[in-house]
């Protein structure tokens, strides 16, 4: 008997097993907010708050419960909604590292946020200063000290980059709050936070790629634009004092958002002139405030009222914030130094002739001789070629890189580089196994195709496995049909005419046009360099026709051939594939050759669950394109002939570049196709379902 089938859980009920701790906080804290009636009442008006609320007055006092009591209420009833949505952090940390290690950093952090923010203001409050007395005097409850600390160390999970990015957001909104809003509860969060910081050390910019260094800078001069704007129609009441809505320097305001939307893209690609755009305006912005410092000193020696207003509170709020952004753009200084460029690597660039001369003396891939083909630009390393095509802002890299065997993995290293430097976000298409071992080891890898291999020493067609292949052989025979090895430079007129007729008829019935990157048409045929297999009937008729593409070894003889062009005319002999497929193999056996690669079909693979936004862009394109191009069908068709499978990938830093290579892809594959086109084909694949 066979053993019965094991049910894998339902998600919900694995995440409610894995993280009991969490749930019980939420049940607990609504079961308090229902005794204390603090769910629907504000609880801070209630006589009980004094009782069970924390702060420096409540530990002056000898409150010394308060830190533990005050966690479980919430002040007023809406901030039950951002108290339980805020606990997402500790979720995450439980499910990830246990309800142990969730419960040490939530109350570690809940209790170092109180007590650390109560220290921190008996000590400022022993200076004149109106907002450190304020808070002194204040009281508080709630979980968020300890909620933001798991928030901080969940951040700390993430895998770079989003580490990085995740840290980058919190920390903009715990000082930009605390900056600008300045509550008890602001301290205690921004408190909190560092303490994680401090104590995970999983925040290492300097580490990061140039590629990042650029994003925190991008986001950081964009949540200062943000923030002028917010402050300039908000009210706030910050360490630096009060301001009313409309009461900032909207001329100002204006001028710095002008200038961070014009340099805030230019610093995302790296570009110096942004950089130094960047210092200036924080420059003189760090310089505002502190001529308002030594203003304020001086009036208050003078003792002349009135020396203080939101204007010069928000003046000296912006100012602590563009200092910070100052000495993070000296510091990573190094990452603007991209220059518009219109061409990648050592110039002059290479040629298609330096290409077909590399492929000679040092061989490739089977998809290598495609980085020949028209549309692709070259990047020179210092001991390769790289083929890229530059589309929506990526440098897209064909296959592997060319040259030697054993520098190929530097190339890759200097093409990554290089790319970056001109602000341009590098990825590699169809790459195979050697490739993704030697990019940066955060990268991230997916599947595109299966490079479908047959092994021609010794290929028989013997065996039940083999006999579609001999039926159509057979057949052929039968039928009087002709094999010819050639090249369409050495065909007559009448077959060269024949033949552009049957790729002109294919590509009119698909309402779309011919596609490009790794698929070619006749114009790539014509070199001489490549071949074409044709099957002639009895009356002289060209029925079918490939083209195959030569594989170079070290030695300079192709040892192999690539499946690129696939044409049938209408109406005749009906397994003209499976004949000049099979007849192919023949003959390149014969001549020595030892492997046939059928390619790998574009759009036709099967992506796991987990493989992310590419593979549905993938799928939807497939979708589209079935009924045009048949990829599906024809990665179906080349089983027939029992291939081996080598994988081919697309490398990408991380799912960020995803929407971006994506429409790269696209144009790569369909540079011409309009619109309408794409339309056409929409309605195309409406109608074929329908009928």
């Amino acid at each position: 008997m066979s053993e019965p089938e094991t049910r894998s859980p339902h998600p919900v009920l694995t995440f409610i097993r894995r993280t009991p701790a969490t749930l019980g906080f939420i049940v607990v804290m609504l079961v308090v907010g229902v005794v204390s009636q603090g769910l629907w009442t504000p609880f801070e008006d209630r006589p009980l708050f004094d009782g069970v609320a924390y702060g420096l007055p409540a530990l002056l006092e000898g409150r010394w419960w308060t830190p533990v009591t005050g966690t479980f209420f919430v002040n007023q009833p809406f901030v039950y909604v951002f108290t339980i949505l805020s606990f997402a952090g500790m979720a995450y940390l439980e499910f990830r590292r246990g309800s142990r290690v969730a419960l040490l950093y939530f109350w570690i952090g809940q209790l170092f946020a109180i007590l650390a923010t109560a220290l921190l203001l008996s000590v400022l409050s022993l200076a004149p200063w109106e907002w450190a007395q304020t808070e002194a005097a204040a009281l508080d409850v709630g979980a968020s000290g300890g909620t933001m600390a798991c928030i901080a160390a969940a951040v700390g999970l993430l895998v770079p980059p989003w580490r990085v990015r995740g840290w980058l957001v919190l920390l903009a909104f715990v000082f930009v709050a605390m900056l600008f809003w300045g509550a008890l509860a602001d301290l205690e969060h921004l408190l909190a936070v560092l303490l994680i910081l401090f104590v995970d050390r999983s925040l290492r910019i300097q580490r990061q790629t140039v590629r990042e260094q650029r994003l925190v800078a991008f986001i950081a001069i964009l949540v200062l634009g943000a923030t002028q704007i917010i402050t300039a129609i908000v009210p706030t009441n910050g360490p630096f004092g009060p301001t009313e809505p409309a009461s900032g320097g909207f001329i100002d305001i204006a001028i710095d958002t002008l200038w961070i939307l014009l340099i805030a893209n230019g610093l995302r690609r790296g570009r110096r002139w942004a950089w130094v755009l960047g210092v200036i305006i924080a420059s003189l912005n760090v310089l505002v405030a502190v001529l308002l410092v030594l203003a304020i000193t001086l009036t208050s020696e003078l003792q002349v009222e009135g020396a203080i207003d939101g204007e010069t509170e928000l003046a000296l709020a912006s100012g602590v914030m563009w200092l910070l952004m100052l000495v993070y753009l000296i510091w990573v200084r190094r990452a603007f130094r991209s220059k518009r460029k219109s061409a990648l690597g050592t110039q002059p660039a290479p040629t298609v002739e330096d290409v077909k001369e590399m492929l000679h003396a040092d061989g490739g891939g089977t998809l290598s001789w495609m980085t020949t083909w028209d549309g692709n630009s070259y990047a020179r390393t210092e001991s390769g070629i790289v083929a890229y095509q530059k589309r929506a802002q990526v440098a897209l890299a064909l296959a592997d890189p060319l040259g030697p065997v054993d520098t190929r993995a530097q190339s890759v290293a200097e093409f990554i580089r290089m790319s970056e430097a001109a602000g341009l976000i590098p990825c590699f298409f169809s790459a195979s196994d050697a490739t993704r071992a030697a990019v940066p080891s955060g990268w991230r890898s997916l599947v595109v195709a299966d490079d479908t291999i047959v092994d021609l020493p010794g290929l028989e067609f013997t065996g039940k496995q083999w006999a579609p292949v001999r039926t159509s052989l057979n057949r052929a025979g039968r039928e009087e049909m002709t094999f010819r090895m050639t090249r369409l430079a050495d065909e007559p007129w009448g077959i060269q005419q024949q033949l552009r007729a049957i790729s002109e008829m294919w590509v009119g019935d698909k309402g779309l046009p011919e596609m490009g990157f790794t698929l070619g048409t006749l114009t790539e045929a014509e070199d001489r360099e490549v071949r074409l297999a044709l099957a002639v009937s009895a009356d002289g008729d060209v029925d079918g026709f490939l083209s195959w593409l030569p594989v170079y070894g070290a030695d300079g003889v192709a040892h192999g051939w690539t499946l690129d062009l696939m044409r049938r005319r209408e109406g005749g002999f009906g397994p003209v594939m499976e004949f000049l497929i099979g007849s192919s193999a023949k003959f390149f056996s014969e001549e020595g050759a030892k492997i046939m690669s059928l390619s790998g079909a574009p759009l036709a693979h099967e992506y796991p669950p987990d493989a992310g936004a590419i593979a549905a862009l993938s799928d939807k394109l497939a979708e589209m394109l079935e009924p045009v191009y048949g990829f599906g069908s024809l990665h179906r068709f080349k089983e027939k002939f029992h291939p081996r499978y080598e994988t081919m990938y697309l490398l990408f830093r991380d799912e960020a570049d995803l929407t971006r290579i994506g429409a790269a892809l696209t144009r790569a594959f369909l540079p011409d196709a309009t619109l309408r086109q794409f339309a056409g084909a929409g309605l195309e694949l409406v109608r074929g379902e329908r009928d």
